[in-house]
C-alpha cells in the first residue's frame, strides 16, 4: 500500500549522507509525536543486490533490511535535531550502527513496497535507542531493537587508527 509521502527522496537526503545505491529509504509517510517514523523503500526488480542473492528466487539481504532500518532510524533522529536546532549552525552529525538484535520471519522480494517503522525509546548522551520493523503489506519482514551512536569530534573515535 503506497501512501503519499510526508518528506520525499531529496528532504531524505538532505538529513542522510547515503546515496545510491546505498540509500534505502525512498519517502517518509509519517511522525508520530517526535519518537515513531514510518518510511517506505520500493524494491525495484533491478535492485544491485537482486541478482546474487539468490538467482532464480531473488530476496532482499537481511543486512540491507537491517541498514534499511538504521537509515529510517537516522532520518527520524535528523528531523528531530532540526525541529530542536532550526539553524543550520554546523555540519549535520552522522550516527553509526552500534548494535543490532534484528529477527527476521519472511523475505521481501522485487517488485514489493518495504515499510520501515522506528520508534525511538530510549536515549543515552549519544546512544539512541530504537524498536524496529518492517513490513510487505501486513506481513512482517522483521522486528527488533537498534541502538545508534552519534559520531564524536566529526572524526575517527581512535586516535591511533590512520
Amino acid at each position: 500500500m503506497c501512501m503519499n509521502s510526508l518528506y520525499d527522496l531529496s528532504a531524505i537526503k538532505k538529513i542522510l549522507p547515503h546515496r545510491s545505491p546505498f540509500l534505502f529509504v525512498d519517502k517518509v509517510l509519517k511522525i508520530e509525536g517526535g519518537d515513531l517514523i514510518t518510511a517506505e523503500k520500493e524494491l525495484l526488480p533491478d535492485e544491485w543486490f537482486f541478482p546474487g542473492h539468490f538467482p532464480g528466487r531473488p530476496i532482499m539481504p537481511g543486512v540491507l533490511v537491517t541498514e534499511a532500518l538504521a537509515q529510517t532510524c537516522g532520518v527520524l533522529l535528523g528531523l528531530i535535531r532540526d525541529e530542536s536546532n532550526p539553524v543550520e549552525d554546523q555540519k549535520k552529525p552522522v550516527f553509526f550502527l552500534a548494535s543490532a538484535n534484528v529477527k527476521f520471519s519472511s523475505p521481501a522480494k522485487p517488485g514489493e513496497i518495504l515499510r520501515l517503522t522506528a520508534s525511538l525509546k530510549k536515549k543515552y548522551g549519544g546512544l539512541f535507542l530504537f524498536n524496529v520493523a518492517a513490513y510487505v503489506e501486513s506481513r512482517r519482514i522483521a522486528s527488533g531493537t537498534l541502538a545508534l551512536a552519534e559520531e564524536k569530534n566529526n572524526g575517527l573515535q581512535d586516535d591511533h587508527d590512520v
